[in-house]
């Protein structure tokens, strides 16, 4: 379980990735600290990756079943994500600039 930066402030739309239905544009807001050395390693990888704040993103399928993995597109470029892994991305919904 990962708890919360307090001196993070998400807005109230603010989602995991995980969360977000197939094929919504949304907004990277940032990628979750977590204590766990194994997150550490997943939240320097995404952020190395380009899962920055500002970036546009979406799911564009999911694997069945439980949804796994999830095909990410992000920029031109296309990632598989584990649920874990997209559940360490915070998200807004909409994306202004989805090229």
């Amino acid at each position: 379980m990962h708890s919360p930066d307090p001196g993070s402030r998400l807005p109230s739309s603010a989602l995991r990735l995980d969360q977000l239905p197939d094929r919504q544009w949304a907004t990277v807001l940032d990628v979750a600290r977590s204590s766990a050395p194994e997150d550490q390693e997943i939240v320097l990888r995404l952020t190395e990756i380009g899962f920055i704040p500002g970036e546009a993103v979406r799911i564009v399928a999911s694997g069945v079943p439980g949804r796994e993995p999830l095909a990410v597109r992000l920029g031109h470029t296309t990632f598989a994500l584990r649920r874990h892994e997209a559940a360490l991305i915070h998200v807004v919904p909409g994306a202004a600039d989805h090229g």
